[in-house]
């Protein structure tokens, strides 16, 4: 057994080994067990507390995986041993990549429960939401980026030299995808200029509808008419938009007409009597109101005025109002609306318009 026990195994004995495994596992243990008590005591004074530091530290351990936590009580354990360079330099390696992978794990949920938590105390601005989601993606791309880098660094890889490559590549990849790295542009130019933000009723061309989603390379509307529109985010930038839900008040044009019939005096005051409807109504400015031009069987008014909430029902509501109030208004004052008529005059056969004998 004693000869057993001193048998060499890569510059080590047996029981060198043996002791390295068993440190490896009473570390392993350990961790385990602590992790358990901590993760107790921190629920524990979670629920006493209104702050967020113990919640985070409290999801951050239990995202610790075990299998990280093995291989790295593994690699402690190890340095019992005295082992040949290039063997322990892959066990560094290999622990140095796990470790990252946890660094990683950890950052990645650090930025989505931040995100998250922008986003809901911000839910009622659209705007920064759009924004913060974006930022928080390529926040997340860096620091994925900067950990690869890092790894890739730790392995002997000539980072200087990979970037450069990088580079150079990345033209080739730049031209053969310009499609999508025009779409990827203008997603961020969407987010930080804000023509529009989520939630917003806009027209494009013809197409009408509410924004839903706004992507890396498409944007998606909901339509009035329930389908989902999808535009690619280049084609919607350069398209003209109207964005409904900025708008702050609505002008309102219309015109109507009565008979040629109707008396001087009731022509005088249907300006003043249409003012009076309008300036009736809440959350309404007049702006005029005209006899225009004599039109082909009607004499033309023009009104003008402003609904002050841009709400489309609103909006409705209130130009239906006036239109009723006018109607009733007419009726009272006996004025006739107009519609396309013609008066025809015949004269006898043989007779001149005069009604003299023709030769």
């Amino acid at each position: 057994m004693a000869a057993f026990l001193d048998l060499m195994i890569y510059g080590n004995t047996v029981r060198s080994w043996g002791l390295a495994l068993a440190l490896s596992l009473l570390l392993y243990l350990a961790i385990g067990i602590g992790k358990r008590s901590v993760v107790k005591k921190l629920e524990k004074v979670a629920q006493l507390t209104s702050t967020r530091l113990d919640d985070l530290l409290l999801v951050l351990i239990r995202r610790t995986r075990s299998g990280i936590v093995l291989v790295v009580s593994m690699f402690l354990g190890l340095q019992l041993l005295t082992l040949p360079e290039p063997l322990m330099s892959l066990f560094t390696k290999i622990a140095l990549l796990v470790f990252l992978v946890q660094i990683g794990i950890w950052g990645s949920f650090l930025i989505s429960d931040w995100l998250e938590n922008y986003v809901a105390g911000k839910a009622e601005n659209r705007e920064r939401v759009t924004t913060v989601r974006t930022i928080g993606f390529l926040v997340r791309l860096l620091f994925f980026s900067l950990i690869v880098l890092w790894g890739l660094d730790n392995l002997g890889v000539n980072i200087t030299a990979l970037i450069a490559g990088l580079g150079v590549g990345g033209v080739a990849v730049a031209l053969a995808v310009q499609n999508i790295l025009g779409d990827l542009f203008a997603s961020l130019t969407i987010v930080f200029d804000k023509p529009f933000v989520i939630g917003d009723f806009i027209l494009v061309g013809e197409h009408l509808g509410t924004i839903e989603h706004i992507g890396l390379k498409t944007t998606r509307v909901r339509s009035i008419s329930g389908e989902q529109l999808i535009f690619s985010n280049t084609d919607l930038l350069q398209s003209r938009i109207r964005n409904f839900k900025r708008m702050l008040e609505r002008r309102v044009v219309f015109t109507f007409g009565v008979v040629y019939q109707t008396p001087y005096e009731k022509l005088k005051v249907i300006p003043g009597m249409v003012k009076a409807i309008i300036e009736a109504q809440q959350k309404v400015r007049f702006d005029r109101a005209h006899f225009f031009k004599y039109g082909d069987s009607s004499l033309d008014f023009e009104v003008v005025y402003w609904v002050l909430d841009p709400d489309y029902n609103f909006y409705m509501d209130t130009r239906q109002a006036i239109n009723l109030e006018i109607c009733r208004r007419f009726v009272v004052e006996c004025i006739e609306f107009a519609y396309p008529t013609r008066t025809v005059y015949m004269t006898p056969q043989g007779l001149d318009s005069r009604g003299s004998q023709s030769v």
